[in-house]
């Protein structure tokens, strides 16, 4: 239920962000329209659902701190109906905030408890998202190329898959980094097929992208 209380809270948080910089009007209406304590699953928490501040939610994953959500989301610099893939649905959140976007979403979770938890939820708000269990590392070339790819968890470096499955003229957004310190935020843009103009968007901290493994669908 998203009742007036978690509205006036979440309109807190939507104002506190952008006293923090955030200056994307499309992704913080979004985000004031996506009731974010629905992806708690644990429901003793929802009163810190408003917070800014990322929160564990199982399997060794957290729903990301909102500030970050709305930097990344901004970073993409998203037209309508554009073709993202997400690396790491975790709870659903930022998948849902890329649906209300418009976005035409393929969002890849390795841990197979958050994948049918995040599915379902998000059929059930009606998200609109292809959500597949499986190697983020690998991408989903089958549906490439796409026009943006978005990374939600710490990755070592940038996977060479991924980059080939970005269209020319497409973003990457990637937190990049060893998972003993921070990572830096970065945007990957695709001049050509084997050229890219790498920028430097400052230091986060994410739960790390999990090594490979097999998984399948």
């Amino acid at each position: 239920m998203d009742t007036l209380k978690h509205k006036g809270m979440r309109k807190k948080l939507i104002e506190e962000l952008r006293q923090k910089g955030i200056e994307n009007e499309a992704v913080l209406e979004a985000m004031m329209d996506i009731p974010r304590h629905l992806f708690f699953f644990d429901t003793a928490f929802l009163h810190m659902a408003y917070e800014d501040k990322a929160f564990p939610i199982g399997s060794g994953q957290t729903i990301s701190q909102p500030y970050t959500v709305a930097f990344q989301t901004s970073l993409l610099n998203l037209k309508k109906r554009e073709k993202i893939l997400e690396i790491g649905t975790g709870s659903g959140y930022q998948t849902a905030v890329l649906a209300k976007l418009g976005m035409k979403i393929f969002t890849i979770e390795r841990q197979h408890a958050l994948h049918l938890k995040s599915q379902a939820l998000l059929e059930e708000m009606g998200y609109k998202a292809r959500c597949f269990y499986g190697d983020g590392y690998a991408g989903k070339a089958a549906f490439a190329p796409f026009d943006k790819i978005l990374v939600t968890c710490g990755a070592p470096h940038v996977p060479e898959e991924l980059k080939g499955q970005l269209k020319v003229g497409g973003r990457m957004v990637i937190p990049v980094g060893e998972f003993n310190g921070v990572q830096n935020m970065m945007t990957w843009d695709k001049v050509s097929e084997t050229e890219f103009k790498v920028s430097n968007h400052g230091d986060f901290q994410f739960v790390p992208m999990l090594e490979r493994t097999d998984t399948g669908d």
